[in-house]
């Protein structure tokens, strides 16, 4: 199965328990954007849309792009009430498009599957003079050093915090793209668990969705018996990196 896909297999789950965005984030992509009723903005991967509801808020035409068929149409339902929403069940990398025509297009935690060569050149296509790209990625870590020391040593345990891209790669793509005015801003937030539910987390990542069945059973009691030493609970720390940058 493409690894795009398998986030398609636990849609509710990633509903409840992937984690949502602090009202810090897009307060600073619509004051950067400017967005409102006039602007036209794409959001690549929504999911099931952790980052759309302020964004429709402004007003703006928002048109979702999401591969995985179930995530799409669990979205188009959730955000059905919105004349400003529509969603297509496409690629982005196979989105047809005007060139010159959109205002916004952000993603969060989706836009490092899509090859850097076309994500980045087919975005700067589809912008306006002055529209914006915005991207942010989660990183969560654990609070306590000895639970996440533990955890991390088990066999096949998801190794969360993990940084997908280096902070400056990430803006020098952006740079080498054309882009301009780049901003680079960190929100933090915090989140308490208990063993029941950061397992169901752990299943919001691809490589723990695409286990088998019996590796998955045995991970998760061994993680259980982990953090039922250590209380019953973790604190998770998020760390959200957000970049923000215009067309010319």
């Amino acid at each position: 199965m493409d690894r795009r896909l398998t986030f398609n297999e636990e849609v509710i789950n990633y509903e409840k328990h992937r984690p949502k965005y602090c009202r810090e984030l897009f307060d600073s992509i619509i004051e950067y954007a400017q967005l409102n009723e006039k602007k036209k903005a794409i959001e690549v991967g929504i999911g099931t849309g952790q980052a759309t509801t302020p964004i429709l808020k402004t007003g703006c035409s928002l048109t979702a792009i999401e591969l995985g068929d179930n995530l799409a149409s669990y979205s188009k339902v959730k955000f059905k009430e919105y004349d400003n929403f529509r969603i297509c069940n496409i690629a982005f990398e196979d989105y047809k498009f005007d060139n010159n025509s959109i205002d916004l297009i952000y993603s969060g935690t989706a836009f490092h599957w899509i090859p850097e060569e076309v994500g980045y050149r087919k975005t700067y296509e589809m912008l306006r003079s002055g529209g914006v790209i915005a991207l942010f990625w989660n990183r969560p870590f654990l609070d306590n050093l000895d639970i996440y020391k533990e955890l991390q040593a088990i066999d096949n345990s998801p190794k969360i915090g993990s940084v997908l891209k280096d902070k400056n790669e990430i803006i020098k793509a952006i740079r080498e793209y054309g882009f301009i005015d780049l901003q680079f801003k960190l929100m933090r937030q915090s989140r308490k668990l208990n063993a029941e539910e950061y397992i169901l987390f752990l299943n919001t990542y691809s490589a723990y969705i695409s286990m088998e069945n019996i590796v998955k059973e045995k991970l998760n009691a061994e993680i259980q018996n982990v953090i039922n030493r250590y209380g019953g609970n973790v604190i998770i720390h998020d760390t959200i990196d957000l970049y923000l940058a215009k067309k010319p």
